[in-house]
C-alpha cells in the first residue's frame, strides 16, 4: 500500500481556496498572478504574418522571451522601433536590402533585422523544410524564443519554440501560440 501524506492531499484539494486565503490576507505576492496577452502585439504579428503569407513573401520572425538573444543582435542591423504590420512587412519586401534574414522583437520593439542564424544540424527534417525553417529551429535549439516561419515558396505559416516546429499552422493555431507565448510579465 502507498502511503499518501494526509496535509498533502489536503493542500492539493483544497488549492485554490487557500490561494484565496492567502490573497485575502496580503500574502498575494506569493501567488501567482495569471499572465496577460500583450494584445497589441498579437495584432501586429498577426496583420503582418497574414499580409506575408498571402503574397508568399517570406519572413523569419523571432520574438524574444526568457533567454537574451543579444549575440545574435549585436551582429544584425540595429532598428529599435515600434513594432507594426507596416515596417514587419515592408522589411520583407523582397529586393529591399533587410529582406534576408530575421527580425528579432524584445517587447513591442523590433530591434534588429538581417540577423542571421546557425541552422539547425538535425538530420531527420523533411526536405521540405527550406533555409528560414533550418533556421528558425536553430534558434529554438539555443533560445526560447518563439519564431514564426512565412514560406516564400507555398505561402505557409510554421512555428518553433523548444526545438520543435510546427508547419503549416492556421490562423487559429497561430493565435494559440500568441496567447501561450506572448504574455506580460
Amino acid at each position: 500500500i502507498t502511503f499518501i501524506p494526509v496535509p498533502y492531499v489536503v493542500v492539493m484539494t483544497y488549492l485554490v481556496e487557500l490561494s484565496n486565503i492567502l490573497k485575502k490576507l496580503g500574502f498575494s505576492r506569493f501567488v501567482k498572478k495569471p499572465s496577460k496577452i500583450d494584445n497589441d502585439l498579437a495584432e501586429q504579428l498577426m496583420s503582418s504574418v497574414e499580409f506575408l503569407s498571402k503574397r508568399k513573401i517570406g519572413a523569419l520572425i523571432t520574438v524574444e522571451r526568457n533567454v537574451n538573444l543579444t549575440p545574435f543582435i549585436n551582429k544584425a542591423l540595429m532598428i529599435n522601433a515600434d513594432v507594426s504590420k507596416e515596417l514587419l512587412t515592408s522589411i520583407f519586401i523582397p529586393s529591399t536590402p533587410l529582406h534576408d534574414g530575421a527580425v528579432i522583437i524584445r517587447g513591442n520593439r523590433i530591434l534588429c533585422a538581417k540577423t542571421y542564424y546557425p541552422s539547425t544540424e538535425r538530420t531527420d527534417l523533411p526536405m521540405t523544410y527550406g533555409t528560414r525553417h533550418r533556421a528558425a529551429i536553430g534558434i529554438s535549439e539555443q533560445s526560447d524564443a518563439l519564431t514564426i516561419v512565412v514560406s516564400e515558396e507555398t505561402g505557409n505559416v510554421s512555428v518553433t519554440i523548444n526545438r520543435q516546429m510546427e508547419y503549416n499552422i492556421s490562423k487559429e493555431t497561430l493565435n494559440l501560440y500568441f496567447e501561450k507565448f506572448l504574455v506580460i510579465n
